[in-house]
């Protein structure tokens, strides 16, 4: 089979896939072509966990500002604010969701799922933003000092805080892992942690109840580090995305289970990217010399399929195919410049 020219002699398969989007099982491959887009269901769900977390995480932050009122903590106030800032973090992933439900144009001929990286690019200004004001609000009240009342209620703020944030953390982790949303993952992991500091609250009454006023926004300062924690996190997360960057067993399943499809003599230039929740495979496979177009199709057709079975989020999964006599990385140079060799 000839070779030609790196992209002309490209093989690409980049099929719709039916069936479950769980993170460790696929069932149900179909290459019918056009019979249904998993991205569209897999966006459904994720506008649907949005909504419904947002309800809780609003709701939760609510109650908590009424006792804020009441009791003047500064502690529960930067809790508060922080849960209000996640709640509104479902905005730009809400959006995000809605743009991957377009279809790829002339211009974005990848579709819009990369939009969900600027959603998480916004998130995590959102959190640094909730993670300042709250530093502000804790460093004026131990310059000027303020009763707090209401110690009671405080503490059972703390406790829906943490309720609510935990309920919201497993529901967004869990639906993130189903339809393979690293931004939903992140804000699931970040709600946890908002959990955790709401908590935090209790220690501030109860330095209160115990004659140390001071230890209100102390706790409200050490909140404020929590959530610089989490901006960092999410950032080195968010910005790997950005970047294509994919975790490296991703290429190592692709490289292995293409090496299992009989006929294939070897694989190189493996590589992948994310858009959005959706992964996008791309590798080079060698075969013999001597093989038809027709069967290097359909080896292509079994690399792809193989390759969905390992992989979960797959969207499609692009293959190149070598004769044994032009693989590897020395006969794929364009404009000079050589390309990733195996």
């Amino acid at each position: 089979m000839q070779h030609g020219e790196h992209r002309e002699g490209h093989l690409g398969h980049h099929h719709d896939h039916v069936g479950h989007d769980g993170p460790t099982a696929r069932t149900g491959h179909s290459h019918t072509h056009g019979v249904l887009d998993a991205s569209l269901t897999t966006t459904a769900r994720g506008l649907w966990a949005v909504k419904w977390s947002f309800v809780g995480l609003m709701s939760t932050a609510l109650l908590q500002l009424i006792v804020v009122a009441i009791s003047n903590s500064v502690a529960l106030l930067a809790d508060t604010i922080h849960n209000f800032g996640d709640a509104a973090t479902a905005i730009p992933l809400g959006i995000a969701f809605l743009f991957a439900r377009r279809a790829a144009s002339s211009r974005f001929t990848y579709g819009f799922g990369r939009v969900e990286d600027l959603a998480g690019l916004a998130i995590v200004l959102t959190i640094l933003s909730s993670a300042a004001f709250a530093f502000y609000q804790a460093v004026d009240r131990l310059r000027h000092p303020q009763e707090v009342t209401h110690l009671g209620a405080i503490v059972v703020a703390s406790l829906i805080g943490f309720a609510g944030n935990e309920l919201v953390a497993v529901f967004r982790i869990r639906v993130g892992r189903e339809i393979g949303s690293a931004a939903l993952i992140a804000d699931g992991y970040h709600a946890r942690t908002d959990g955790w500091t709401s908590l935090a609250v209790l220690g501030g009454a109860l330095g209160v109840y115990f004659g140390y006023p001071k230890a209100d926004p102390i706790i409200g300062l050490l909140i404020t580090i929590a959530i610089l924690g989490i901006v960092w996190q999410s950032a080195k997360a968010v910005l790997t995305r950005m970047l294509d960057g994919v975790e490296p067993h991703v290429i190592d399943q692709m490289r292995h289970a293409a090496s299992q499809v009989p006929g294939v003599l070897g694989v190189s230039n493996p590589r992948a990217r994310w858009i959005g929740h959706r992964l996008l495979a791309e590798l080079n496979i060698t075969v013999e010399p001597t093989v038809s177009v027709g069967a290097a199709h359909t080896l292509a057709k079994m690399v792809d399929q193989e390759i969905r079975r390992h992989l979960a989020f797959v969207s499609g999964v692009n293959v190149h195919i070598d004769p044994a006599t032009e693989a590897g990385g020395a006969f794929h140079v364009q404009g000079g410049i050589r390309k990733q060799t195996e």
